[in-house]
Formats: structure tokens, C-alpha cells, sequence
């Protein structure tokens, strides 16, 4: 998520050597810490949403369990009456809300995730943004001392570090993203076949499910 970028970007933000880069250290102060009060509000609006969406994700589960359990009892009553056509389509339809609740299941936890990984970067920003605000002054002042005392020599030992790891961590992404395309391709070439057996797994289920219920039925 761009958002959690941008916020962890600012978490991370050494205020000294952001102030050491600028021209204006005030001016620099003052905008890190208005950047951070807009992407404060950004991450509170995004916990509501997430909060909000992770509640409609967990009725859609609950209806779906539901809705497992109606259906159950529909093909109950089709054994009872004798009715096995009626009771392996009441079936297909307790394997089909079955395979929903359980992706709405998958859903919720992963919502639950994101809603932690917002409130988590909401937390450390807000005492970013505190921590920035109580120590504007004493940071500018501590700018102009370093300036003072050694800044050509500092810049002189980091130079070059940073050029090196954007290197590295381009040709990284680079074997990453075409890692994951080999990958997708091979996953798109079986997906015809793990889908017929599927199919096939499905229907066996059903059979199996009417054979089991109709036993218990007495059918």
C-alpha cells in the first residue's frame, strides 16, 4: 500500500539529516512536520475503512455459515422424501457457500492483518509526529552546531554507501519480479487441468455426502 510507504518513509526520516540537507533547516522542520500531520489524518481515515471493511467481511463469513447450515437441512428433508436428485443439488449448494465461508474466512484474516499493520504505522507516526514537534527548535539549533563543527568531513565518510545499496536493491527486485512472472506463467499452464480435477473432486464429495447423509437418514 502506497500509504504505509509514505508513512513508514516519514517513521524513518532522520530528522537531522534532513535539516543537514537544506538549505532553510526551519523551513525543512516545519514541512517534514506538516507532511506528517497529513498522512496522520490519511492512516485514521484508512483504520476507519479498514475497521468498517473487516466488519463486512466477517457478516459475509457468518451469512455464509448460515446459509451452509440451511441448505444441509434442505437436503435432509430431499433423503427424507426420497427425492436424491433434490438432495445432491441441495448439496452442490452446501459445497459452494462451504468454499465462500471459507474465503471469507481467509478475507477477514488478512483484513485483520491490514487493520493491525494501520493502527501499528498510526501509532509510530503520531510519535514521530510528536516527537518532531517537541524537538523542533533543539533540532535546528543541534543543525547549526554539527554545520559549525564538522560537516564536510561527515558528508565525506557517507558518500557513496547510498548509490551502492540502490544498485543492489534494483538488480534484488529485479530477480524478485521476474522470479514471481516465471512462476505465474508455470501456475496459468496447470490451472486448466488442476480445475477439471477439481471438478472431478467436487463431484466425488457430493456423491460421498448423499451416500453419508442418506445413511444417516435411513434412506
Amino acid at each position: 500500500m502506497a500509504l504505509l510507504e509514505r508513512v513508514s518513509t516519514l517513521v524513518r526520516a532522520n530528522l537531522n539529516d534532513l535539516i543537514d540537507k537544506a538549505e532553510d533547516p526551519e523551513k525543512m522542520i516545519k514541512q517534514v512536520m506538516l507532511d506528517m500531520q497529513n498522512q496522520l489524518l490519511q492512516v485514521k481515515t484508512q483504520v476507519a475503512i479498514a475497521i468498517a471493511d473487516q466488519h463486512l467481511l466477517e457478516k459475509k463469513e457468518k451469512e455464509n455459515e448460515g446459509k451452509v447450515a440451511e441448505w444441509m437441512r434442505k437436503a435432509e428433508l430431499a433423503v427424507d422424501k426420497k427425492q436424491d436428485d433434490l438432495a445432491r443439488a441441495a448439496l452442490q449448494r452446501v459445497e459452494s457457500y462451504r468454499d465462500l465461508t471459507s474465503s471469507f474466512a481467509q478475507q477477514v484474516t488478512d483484513q485483520k492483518a491490514q487493520v493491525e499493520n494501520l493502527k501499528t504505522a498510526l501509532r509510530q507516526l503520531d510519535q514521530k509526529l510528536a516527537e518532531a514537534q517537541a524537538k523542533a527548535d533543539l533540532l535546528i539549533a543541534q543543525h547549526r552546531r554539527a554545520r559549525a563543527v564538522g560537516k564536510a568531513s561527515e558528508a565525506k565518510m557517507n558518500a557513496g554507501n547510498g548509490s551502492k545499496a540502490a544498485a543492489f536493491d534494483r538488480m534484488k527486485h529485479k530477480v524478485v519480479r521476474e522470479e514471481a512472472v516465471s512462476q505465474a506463467k508455470a501456475e496459468i499452464a496447470t490451472d486448466d487441468v488442476e480445475d477439471r480435477l477439481a471438478a472431478l473432486e467436487k463431484e466425488d464429495r457430493i456423491e460421498q455426502l448423499l451416500s453419508e447423509l442418506k445413511a444417516k437418514r435411513g434412506a
